[in-house]
């Protein structure tokens, strides 16, 4: 059996205990979202710890979403204070959380997607697609793009005559019967194609968090396929188990 000393048993938490003490001071606003982090040789000096200590502080605090690192640059807060969660969907979310965006809606019409039907095992291949970006109503830049798709039902077949109601879908497949129950999510990071750069005033090739979620009524009906890209610099996905 290996023993492990004290000494080395202090020294492996070093980076935590450090990676601690930032994060209370992120979370407590005294850095704040934007400000840069003390450079890694101030780090050092003031933990008197090693350079390789402090890196691995660093990167435990960009896996929490707390702050991003730039190679050259330094280390900046990215935490904002506000947690999102999006099951009311994004617009409220986004409104509680107090980010002031600006939601436009991009095409809400009946479109017909047989590969999709036949991955989500539905007979009938007409969908109602609502495509909707979101940007900063600060500056404009890029929030996130969504493109739903649900399965055409009789309850909401007036949907693109009728409009959303409050401009929620949620609540509009609420006010018709259909609630969601439970449901399977993908996350995964990809390159922004070329259109929905051009909607977003983004670079073709930024990387975008996506996220594909179908959504389900309790008795197994799908009720919506929405895939979201989400900017990286407003989200990060933090789950608890």
């Amino acid at each position: 059996m290996v023993r492990r000393s004290a000494s080395s048993a202090i020294a492996a938490g070093k980076p935590e205990k450090i990676a601690q003490i930032l994060e209370t001071e992120i979370r407590s606003g005294r850095l704040a979202h934007g400000d840069q982090l003390q450079s890694e040789n101030e780090l050092v000096r003031r933990f008197a710890v090693s350079r390789s200590t402090v890196r691995k502080s660093l990167s435990e605090l960009t896996r929490r979403g707390l702050i991003t690192t730039s190679v050259g640059i330094g280390s900046f807060v990215t935490f904002d204070g506000n947690v999102v969660a999006d099951e009311a969907g994004w617009t409220k979310a986004l409104e509680k959380a107090g980010a002031n965006a600006l939601t436009r809606t991009l095409r809400l019409e009946i479109v017909e997607d047989r590969a999709l039907a036949e991955k989500l095992g539905l007979e009938s291949a007409e969908f109602i697609a609502l495509d909707r970006a979101r940007t900063s109503a600060d500056d404009g830049h890029a929030i996130s793009i969504e493109h739903s798709r649900i399965p055409m039902m009789p309850e909401i077949e007036n949907l693109p005559v009728k409009g959303l109601r409050d401009g929620s879908l949620h609540a509009t497949l609420r006010e018709a019967g259909l609630h969601p129950d439970h449901g399977e999510e993908w996350i995964d990071v990809v390159a922004l194609g070329a259109d929905d750069a051009e909607i977003l005033s983004c670079q073709p090739g930024a990387m975008f968090l996506r996220t594909r979620r179908v959504i389900r009524t309790r008795e197994g009906r799908v009720m919506e396929h929405i895939t979201s890209l989400l900017n990286p610099t407003h989200f990060a996905l933090h789950r608890e188990f």
